[in-house]
């Protein structure tokens, strides 16, 4: 993925193997993934949107984006074929809903035929992206999208009281992290954030809870337990900071308010996504077709496929 990476690039992961159970059905990041990205286990697959580092050639199937173009009667780029499927599949309901459907692995996207909801969902996703890359993606001020970490509302924002912060010694380095859902406070050892919400401390991709899992990285214990064959942890796993670093507290608050907009949008993901499938969708055979059909597939697919065949190509 190197080649194709840039500061346009955005990479979607995904399950294709097996079955997402809860969540967001995909992940998104603008860094590069590692094999794990998906929910830290269970190798998925990547899906970059472009196929070039210029941000030029989409790597999306040709007949794809014209089946839709002629279908809302207007040119869809595939940016917002990507903001699209983040809206309709990354978050919890649309897991919950295709959970018979998902028992065979690999997502598969209702495609609306009605333009206003394409719009709708494309609006919706650019905000999802702009929260899974933490403001790196998708930005736009006019609409609410700042560029830099997004931020939860006033008053709603999670924050450390002075006698909360997180000790930095070596000696206090917290080895625990745990949740009081009374007083919507998460404890970082003997430190603590208030103003989170059951929510955010809940939040799980595929039944991964990503507040324990982010801390596992930065406590005192960060063994991973070995196993099958699996080969012993590196030593270079033993070289970490001897206490808390005041980085990892901004990282917290970070993660911390995207999970707090995520859990926001979910409501309004669920309620399109329930219009979407009610309203007609435009027949997997008919965007099959027009790939088919379409002249520069054949040899666009040929010249992609040595970039594309370990990373996966949206749509096509």
């Amino acid at each position: 993925m190197w080649p194709l990476h840039s500061n346009k690039q955005i990479y979607l992961t995904a399950l294709t193997r097996h079955a997402p159970s809860s969540g967001p059905a995909l992940t998104l990041t603008c860094l590069i993934p590692d094999y794990d990205h998906y929910q830290g286990s269970f190798g998925g697959r990547v899906f970059p949107l472009w196929a070039d580092a210029a941000g030029t050639t989409p790597n999306v199937q040709p007949g794809v984006l014209a089946t839709l173009a002629a279908t809302y009667k207007t040119p869809v780029p595939a940016e917002d074929l990507m903001a699209y499927i983040a809206a309709i599949s990354a978050h919890p309901a649309y897991v919950a809903r295709f959970t018979a459907d998902l028992v065979q692995p690999g997502l598969r996207i209702p495609l609306t035929a009605d333009a206003s909801f394409f719009t709708e969902a494309v609006t919706l996703g650019r905000e999802v992206i702009w929260l899974h890359t933490f403001g790196e993606r998708c930005a736009s001020p006019r609409d609410g999208r700042p560029a830099g970490a997004p931020r939860l509302p006033e008053g709603e924002r999670p924050r450390v009281p002075d006698d909360g912060a997180i000790p930095s010694t070596a000696d206090a380095m917290p080895e625990t992290i745990s949740y009081d859902a009374a007083a919507y406070r998460l404890y970082i050892g003997a430190g603590y954030v208030d103003n989170v919400s059951p929510g955010v401390w809940a939040y799980e991709v595929s039944g991964k809870q990503v507040l324990p899992q982010w801390f596992s990285y930065r406590g005192r214990d960060r063994s991973r337990p070995i196993i099958g064959d699996r080969r012993p942890p590196s030593p270079l796993g033993n070289i970490q900071p001897d206490g808390w670093l005041a980085e990892y507290t901004t990282e917290l608050l970070n993660v911390l308010n995207v999970l707090g907009r995520l859990v926001k949008l979910e409501p309004k993901q669920a309620d399109l996504l329930n219009r979407v499938c009610a309203a007609p969708t435009i027949h997997g055979d008919h965007i099959r077709s027009a790939v088919l059909a379409t002249p520069s597939t054949a040899p666009r697919r040929r010249s992609l496929k040595r970039r594309t065949e370990k990373q996966g190509e949206l749509l096509g």
